[in-house]
């Protein structure tokens, strides 16, 4: 049904026969000759119907033929400067593979908007405006790279279960589902996983997966699944693990600067210098003072986090936080156990990733989940793996879709998502 994508038709074909596939984009009949605009995923291919040198028949097809019709097309390339990549085909052949039908729900040419709501509804359409298409090449590429990133440093790619008995940092934001005869919950994240995967000596773990919270959050950067991307570290402390991330990001970034889609969102990117910097929590309170209300051992708030992105203007960490404001597996630090080594990235627009070393011995382990009002026996598949020699570690989560919104410049995270789950939308 093809022999080329349109992005693979180059001036080494032209006088060669080739067929493309796709969707009728646009058709335009002059009379004497007749232009269709045929889509595929690497853009636009104008097929060119000159009444004096094509067959009646087949003019009169391509004018009967209705948009968003998939088409294959055979046809001689022949150069041309003032068609999409400098070429045309004339067809000798028309093959209808399913005709459209008509109204459109979207029109795909961007000529006419819709609300975000309409388009989520028909994502299938919406997908189909290149400028769509070009945020998940972009995501696709963006994934590619972390991988490869991660693998080259002797990261192991592993997968764990998103069905679990318990909550992975207690609390209610959870979803529960039906297990068989029991209830059982959707992860909140590989958290616990992770590190029972530490004792076992594989040493450094990545996951990319998605992840669920049963928040109910309205805002453009939550929704209630996303997918994270996650790593663990034996015999890396904090700061290690920050390297990593930092670097990371800078290699994302590098990759993803000479991609092609970034023409149609009108992108430049540029990776940020490493390595960002670093802010206490303490100091960060300090930095907003100013004009933002907040005591020690608060959580920032949207607009803390935007006061502090407007004063330091790229990525940043915001490190050492009070050891109470975060999950019992934060390790705290010996000289000063009220603040702990943790972390979070942050981008001047928002939070990209949280982190930190972790506590790897059993009895403050322990300690730390009844000190959250949580019971250990919950636990107990988790905290075996502690009295057995599990090493120090550290680790972090990264938001796929808040990394790609921030390298993008999107402002609305449901733009990133094929199929966005929020506390309204569960199809399609």
């Amino acid at each position: 049904m093809r022999t080329h994508y349109s992005g693979e038709i180059t001036p080494e074909l032209f006088g060669d026969t080739v067929t493309i596939a796709g969707w009728v984009h646009e058709i335009r009949d002059l009379g004497g000759i007749c232009f269709l605009l045929i889509r595929d995923r690497d853009g636009f291919a104008q097929v060119t119907l000159p009444q004096a040198k094509v067959d009646s028949k087949l003019l009169d097809l391509a004018r009967k033929l209705s948009r968003e019709t998939v088409v294959s097309i055979s046809g001689t390339v022949k150069k041309e400067g003032k068609a999409p990549r400098g070429f045309e085909i004339i067809p000798d052949g028309i093959n209808i593979l399913n005709a459209s039908d008509s109204p459109l729900p979207l029109d795909p040419t961007g000529k006419v908007d819709a609300e975000l709501d309409t388009r989520l509804d028909s994502r299938f359409m919406d997908v189909r405006k290149p400028e769509i298409l070009a945020i998940f090449k972009i995501r696709s590429a963006l994934l590619f790279s972390v991988r490869e990133y991660l693998r080259e440093k002797g990261f192991l790619e592993v997968n764990t279960s998103k069905i679990v008995a318990t909550a992975t940092e207690g609390g209610t934001e959870l979803f529960p589902i039906s297990y068989f005869d029991r209830e059982a919950f959707l992860n909140q994240s590989p958290q616990l996983f992770k590190q029972i995967l530490m004792s076992t000596g594989m040493d450094r773990i990545f996951e990319i997966g998605p992840i669920f919270r049963a928040e109910e959050h309205d805002t453009r950067r939550h929704l209630n699944e996303v997918t994270s991307i996650d790593i663990e570290a034996s015999f890396l402390d904090h700061q290690g693990v920050m390297s990593v991330l930092e670097n990371l990001i800078s290699h994302v970034y590098k990759e993803l600067s000479d991609h092609p889609s970034l023409k149609l969102l009108d992108v430049e990117l540029t990776a940020p210098k490493t390595p960002f910097k670093r802010v206490t929590y303490t100091e960060a309170i300090d930095m907003v003072s100013n004009t933002e209300k907040m005591e020690w051992g608060d959580d920032f708030s949207t607009a803390c986090e935007h006061a502090l992105g407007k004063i330091i203007g790229e990525h940043y960490f915001l490190t050492d936080w009070p050891t109470e404001s975060k999950p019992f597996y934060a390790l705290p630090y010996d000289d000063n156990p009220e603040v702990c080594k943790s972390f979070d990235l942050m981008h001047p627009r928002m939070e990209l990733s949280s982190g930190a070393q972790r506590v790897h011995s059993y009895g403050l382990l322990k300690k730390r989940i009844e000190s959250q009002g949580l019971d250990p026996d919950g636990f107990d598949f988790y905290l075996n793996a502690f009295r057995f020699g599990m090493p120090p570690h550290s680790g972090w989560g990264l938001g796929a879709e808040r990394l790609l919104m921030t390298v993008l410049n999107i402002t609305n995270i449901r733009e990133v998502v094929l199929f966005p789950r929020d506390k309204r939308r569960v199809s399609p």
